[in-house]
């Protein structure tokens, strides 16, 4: 028996305006939209040219194909490989082309950086509990405030890992308390092996987060905190971890220097941050929404610490509540 064609939902990784597309055939029957808006596309019949409406409701329009998007971007990059061989930017396609899939997504929808981020198709699910909770930033946007912050908050609610070392204790330390000991051998086969989400070297000594920690936190029926790289979230953005990857942006060079004078007369912290500090701060953090903004669920800008940890608890809040719209990956 006939069954319905399964609808395609697709997240949107650019900006589109038709009224300056030199390549549409009518720019009246085009559909703008902004990075981050989340479309249905009603006909993809035409290889050029996709019919696609907003998921709020309006009417359709026309918006470009990812062909057309992916030949488009890469003759601007004079990439060779994806330039069409056709004097115009709708030429014809080979049969080898139009096999491929609407999307560059792989199984577990991830992008490879040399992929150029056009659309990713998504899908709209009940509400549901993320399994993890990424927190990504430039050094010095209190994202480990922001995650103790919430594991002290509601402790049954909320864990996170222990970091693995190969240094030796101090007297002091007990293991599993700050940090998991291990023999620098046995950390650097577990790293050979792909069993490290994360790690790194400091004065000799190597530290890293085991994907078993975080696999451990999520069995215990907690959400696993993450404060990690932006590398990372990649490897994270899978049906196994269902990530709920959340940006603290770094507020403005001037609100940056007050927050760190504030914190200096009030004793939270007692660390002067030169001129070149706060401005590194402002230079990563344009960088990494740059690089990695295509993987944020939500931004936040931590211009007051209280402020920003209320605003990260509605948005858990929300989760249990309000339908939520996921990589198709996750779902099929």
């Amino acid at each position: 028996e006939p069954h319905l064609p399964r609808q395609v939902f697709v997240k949107c990784h650019f900006d589109y305006d038709p009224g300056r597309d030199s390549l549409i055939p009518c720019k009246e029957a085009g559909l703008r939209f902004s990075a981050g808006d989340l479309l249905q596309i009603v006909n993809q019949d035409d290889a050029n040219w996709w019919q696609a409406c907003h998921v709020e409701g309006g009417s359709a329009g026309l918006i470009p194909s990812q062909l057309l998007e992916e030949k488009r971007k890469a003759f601007v990059k004079r990439d060779l490989e994806l330039t069409p061989t056709s004097g115009t930017l709708c030429g014809s396609l080979s049969g080898k082309k139009k096999k491929r899939m609407m999307y560059l997504t792989t199984k577990n929808a991830e992008f490879d950086r040399h992929e150029l981020l056009i659309y990713e198709e998504v899908a709209r699910m009940p509400p549901f509990r993320r399994k993890t909770l990424v927190l990504i930033g430039a050094q010095g946007v209190g994202r480990r405030s922001l995650k103790n912050k919430l594991i002290m908050w509601d402790p049954d609610r909320y864990g996170t890992t222990v970091p693995y070392t190969s240094r030796r204790p101090k007297d002091s330390e007990r293991e599993g308390q700050g940090y998991s000991f291990v023999s620098r051998g046995e950390m650097e086969a577990d790293i050979r092996a792909g069993r490290y989400l994360e790690h790194g070297e400091y004065e000799g000594n190597l530290y890293g987060t085991r994907i078993d920690s975080i696999r451990g936190v999520v069995a215990s029926g907690k959400v696993c905190v993450l404060d990690v790289n932006p590398q990372a979230v990649k490897v994270l953005r899978t049906a196994e971890f269902v990530p709920y990857v959340v940006f603290i942006e770094a507020p403005d060079f001037e609100t940056l220097r007050a927050m760190n004078r504030a914190a200096l007369e009030s004793g939270v912290s007692t660390k002067q941050l030169t001129e070149a500090d706060l401005r590194r701060t402002v230079e990563e953090s344009s960088r990494i929404q740059r690089g990695y903004g295509h993987y944020f669920d939500l931004s936040l800008v931590n211009t007051n610490l209280e402020r920003t940890f209320r605003e990260l608890q509605a948005a858990m809040e929300k989760l249990r509540t309000e339908p939520q719209w996921v990589p198709v990956s996750w779902v099929y």
